[in-house]
């Protein structure tokens, strides 16, 4: 056995002391195996994963167990030992890519690292396998993709440049974190195929924590579901896709279920956005070609495309952050300046954001009624009582309690949590239209749907109008009434769900949903075989 995890318990440092949060988990890979970790946020999948490296994060602590790496229980060595196994022996590969590169560094260079930290190879033998797994992982023009910086190369390059460089020492352990999460389907579906033929290359083995029940079909041998700190059960991969044993684990299959129901949209003369005709860029590089769609009052419009298609950019050109090359945006008929600085205080106010990373889209500093207080400050005249009031009401509609949660910082919040938090900072401006973007795509299914069902509770409540920028299709199943389809700058498609979707009309939207990872052990398997991924 390569990696034998005995009764492993971890704790966190709290205000009362340390809590546990790992409660005796045993966790067992074998050589050349890849085992999946699934389970909910807060679950402990990452806190176990990073604990097969003998490392844990800051405020916790081992408390109990053993890691035992090919015969060596990595808690009872020094760290100057322990370290000796990590990015050498034992590699990992976080969820977000543009964080873990050295932005000022090529990525050749940081892929040679590790090799003359560990001394396991000379710079020019590094260099050499750097562009032989570069050239595996179809990264383009592989004797010279290295010399790019990080800024220099798509999403779904970088994530594979990471996996390149977790094979660095050519460890015998990879433990890869969520490494698909954020991104588009077409783009996840290359990763997960590189991830695989490296892992079989070189007979890694792997842990392979996630959320995405479909995704670790794809990638497992084995998959161990937690909840809470413990396991809820283990199996072969096959047998706990067809018959789960617990109740626990046959919920996480039922979420993607979830459907907002069918509905009559209000009927009105002019749209809540409409985008006409716009041409946008940054410098020379243009992003949008001719782009035009609209918003109708008080609908899901959902905005699909791989990375690169302009969702993002449409969102920056709405909200005037980046003033169109031609083209105009209107608000209920009346066209918006192009640029946010020139927009009045109520057309500012009419329409809001709610960003993709709680994490970074949240001030650190400052609690929660320290961020609900801003935009109330600045849209409305709410003081002393009332906006105390306006406050415990905010949190009321994204149902979370006033009195637990108004004085907590965001590190003390879950990432749903966080991801309310930044709804209800949308809310605070009492706007007409909210665009969402990407707002469920670093969250757990479970997590996922409350969010969903709370949007659309707020939206039926409020008459809100979203546009829903998003690459998941089956959110946009759940929850869109209708769908514009955008590649390479370009509408592609749009109209009503079942109109673009059921069956797909456009060449490019069936793509897209053949590229949808399936609950099916093969599925991956067959799509390399005809040659996709």
């Amino acid at each position: 056995m390569l990696l034998d995890i005995q009764n492993l318990k971890i704790e966190a440092r709290t205000d009362d002391g340390w809590t546990p949060i790992l409660h005796g988990v045993d966790l067992q890979v074998a050589k050349g195996e890849v085992v999946g970790l699934i389970g909910e946020s807060g679950a402990g999948k990452s806190t176990l994963g990073l604990a097969s490296m003998g490392y844990a994060a800051p405020g916790l602590r081992f408390a109990g167990g053993k890691v035992v790496f090919d015969g060596t229980d990595l808690l009872a060595l020094p760290d100057s030992r322990r370290n000796a196994f990590r990015g050498c022996r034992i590699a990992y590969v976080a969820q977000s890519a543009a964080a873990s590169f050295n932005p000022a560094w090529r990525l050749i260079g940081q892929f040679c690292e590790g090799p003359k930290i560990h001394h396991t190879a000379k710079r020019a033998e590094a260099e050499a396998f750097a562009r032989q797994l570069y050239a595996q992982m179809h990264l383009p023009d592989p004797d010279h993709f290295g010399l790019r910086f990080p800024h220099q190369v798509s999403g779904g390059q970088l994530q594979r440049a990471m996996v390149a460089m977790a094979m660095a020492c050519r460890p015998d352990l990879i433990v890869f974190d969520e490494p698909t999460t954020a991104l588009d389907v077409t783009t996840q579906i290359g990763v997960l195929a590189a991830i695989r033929q490296a892992v079989e290359n070189f007979g890694t083995a792997a842990i392979y924590i996630t959320h995405d029940l479909a995704v670790v079909a794809q990638m497992a041998d084995r998959i161990k579901i937690m909840r809470h700190g413990r396991e809820v059960e283990e199996a072969p991969t096959r047998q706990i896709m067809q018959a789960p044993r617990e109740d626990y684990s046959r919920s996480l299959w039922a979420v993607r279920d979830f459907q907002r129901p069918e509905r009559a949209l209000p009927q009105s003369s002019h749209a809540a956005i409409r985008i006409a005709d716009v041409t946008a860029g940054y410098g020379s590089a243009l992003v949008l070609k001719d782009v035009e769609f609209s918003l109708p009052k008080g609908a899901t419009v959902a905005v699909v495309g791989e990375s690169g298609s302009g969702k993002s950019t449409t969102a920056r050109v709405i909200t005037g952050l980046l003033p169109p090359i031609k083209g105009r945006v209107e608000l209920n008929g009346q066209t918006l300046p192009p640029r946010f600085s020139d927009r009045s205080r109520e057309q500012l106010r009419q329409v809001q954001m709610i960003y993709q990373m709680a994490d970074t889209a949240l001030n650190p500093r400052q609690t929660v009624r320290q961020i609900l207080s801003r935009p109330l400050s600045f849209y409305t005249d709410l003081t002393g009582r009332a906006r105390d009031e306006r406050l415990a009401q905010l949190l009321d509609q994204i149902e979370l309690d006033p009195k637990r949660f108004l004085d907590r910082l965001p590190g003390e919040l879950s990432g749903g949590q966080k991801q309310r938090i930044g709804i209800a900072r949308a809310l605070a401006a009492n706007p007409e239209v909210i665009i969402c973007d990407e707002v469920t795509s670093a969250l757990d299914q479970l997590v996922s749907e409350g969010i969903l069902r709370l949007l659309s509770r707020l939206q039926d409540e409020q008459g809100l109008t979203y546009m829903f920028i998003t690459h998941d299709i089956s959110t946009v199943r759940a929850i869109a009434d209708e769908v514009v389809v955008m590649r390479q700058g370009e509408v592609m498609d749009r109209g009503g769900k079942a109109e673009v979707l059921d069956p797909p009309r456009h060449p490019y939207t069936v793509e897209l949903l053949a590229s949808v990872p399936q609950p099916d052990p093969d599925w991956l398997t067959r799509r390399i075989a005809e040659g996709v991924a």
